[in-house]
């Protein structure tokens, strides 16, 4: 069982777990043992509430496939153990990533006095910069 918050969490047969060998140089280790972990995750198959759904297959996240299957691989540590919990880990923080709802900006307006204190220092700027033209004779 994955608790994502208070109310929703996930079974774990809804989540396909894959040891896999790891990339990358690492000496005999890395050619012998499989300690990399696929994680596959079908967000349209899973429990997951309609309201965690649409927001994830909303994201624009290359880990997440047209097919609405997220896919993330771990090969950061040694061991498959940690591996694992590091896919996991992952998973949930993308799942919460995506119910977080961005605060609605409101446009400003520039204040009547910032605008006349804008303008005011332009001119003095314009005036300063014409007395260094050429001298009429």
């Amino acid at each position: 069982m994955l608790e994502i918050s208070n109310s929703v969490h996930l079974a774990a047969d809804e989540i396909e777990l894959t040891a896999i060998r790891a990339q990358g140089s690492g000496g005999q280790n890395v050619n012998k043992v499989s300690s990399a972990i696929h994680l596959r995750f079908d967000i349209k198959a899973s429990s997951l509430p309609a309201f965690y759904q649409e927001r994830l297959l909303a994201l624009a996240d290359q880990r997440i496939s047209k097919d609405g299957v997220i896919v993330l691989k771990a090969q950061s540590h040694r061991t498959q153990e940690l591996n694992r919990l590091d896919a996991l880990e992952r998973l949930v923080a993308l799942i919460r990533s995506a119910t977080v709802v961005e605060k609605k900006r409101r446009p400003t307006k520039a204040t009547r006095g910032s605008q006349k204190r804008r303008m005011d220092s332009k001119t003095l700027r314009g005036k300063t910069k014409a007395l260094r033209g050429r001298v009429p004779v």
